[in-house]
């Protein structure tokens, strides 16, 4: 099957050639700037409000709070996306497109503000990568075609893959270094270098907590601990999608009652809709030798 339905479509809406056109340079205006931009705006936001310390600070970026906070918060905004382009264009790339936006976005907060701004050194607030995550869970809706077994196994190895994906990344900064006497990290001597603001949020003492009781393995119980509250977090984002981007029309049963269907794509055929009829006051289709 083919990827795209681009001529099923134009058949399917029947427009003249210059309504083709139009319909094109449409979407090269609003789908390519600006719903691509506003996903990677408002997801930005959204990340940045919720997770954005464990983020910001490669001194931050911890076996603990850092493994937790930052796949729950992540797999949200793809949920919905993924249920807009999976019901309605059958598209599995709902979660590459918000992952690849986020990290647009973090990007160009990093070099404008942290770094040409604030004068942060870049790899000191360097954001984490999930495009290994997103692919997966993109693969994985493709490949059950069903969104209760991504958010199972799909949303699952999206939380377990974020620490073996980053490691490469910042391994370094959990190397030991000896200042003045004091035993630190690295990340924690470049987080004592370069001083933030003061204020409580910033005060904080890494990986202090309970879990050193399951003999040292933070980072695999902070993932697992991730995975499952990141499947409740897709399922009740696919939810919302449901709820706001919602797609139905009415159809006529046998006996001539109505009702709604939800969740229909926007390919559709003139044989259906003479099969299920249409409301009063819209004409029915006209095929070659029908009427």
């Amino acid at each position: 099957m083919a990827l795209f339905r681009t001529a099923e479509i134009i058949k399917a809406s029947k427009l003249p050639p210059e309504g083709v056109k139009l319909s094109r340079m449409i979407d090269a205006i609003y789908f390519i700037p600006i719903a691509y931009f506003g996903v990677f705006a408002t997801f930005h936001m959204h990340f940045d409000l919720l997770a954005g310390d464990w983020d910001f600070w490669i001194d931050w970026k911890d076996r603990q709070f850092w493994v937790t906070v930052t796949p729950i918060v992540e797999v949200m905004y793809p949920g919905a996306i993924m249920y807009y382009f999976w019901t309605f264009y059958r598209q599995p790339f709902g979660a590459t497109l918000s992952i690849t936006g986020l990290l647009v976005g973090k990007w160009i907060t990093i070099v404008l503000a942290w770094y040409w701004w604030a004068n942060f050194p870049a790899n000191f607030v360097m954001p984490a990568t999930m495009v290994s995550s997103a692919l997966i869970l993109d693969c994985t809706l493709l490949l059950t075609r069903s969104w209760m077994l991504t958010a199972i196994f799909g949303v699952w190895a999206f939380a377990m893959m974020f620490n073996p994906s980053n490691y490469p990344l910042f391994a370094y900064s959990h190397q030991p270094v000896v200042v003045d006497g004091q035993l630190l990290s690295l990340a924690d001597y470049m987080g004592f270098t370069f001083v933030r603001t003061g204020t409580p949020e910033y005060i904080r003492i890494i990986e202090v907590g309970s879990l050193r009781t399951f003999g040292g393995h933070t980072v695999w119980i902070s993932a697992f601990f991730s995975a499952f509250i990141s499947m409740l977090m897709f399922t009740i984002w696919w939810q919302v999608g449901h709820f706001v981007g919602q797609s139905f029309f009415w159809v006529k049963g046998k006996r001539g009652v109505r009702y709604r269907k939800n969740d229909i794509m926007i390919v559709g055929t003139d044989e259906y809709a003479l099969r299920h009829g249409t409301l009063p006051g819209v004409p029915a289709p006209v095929l070659e030798g029908k009427s």
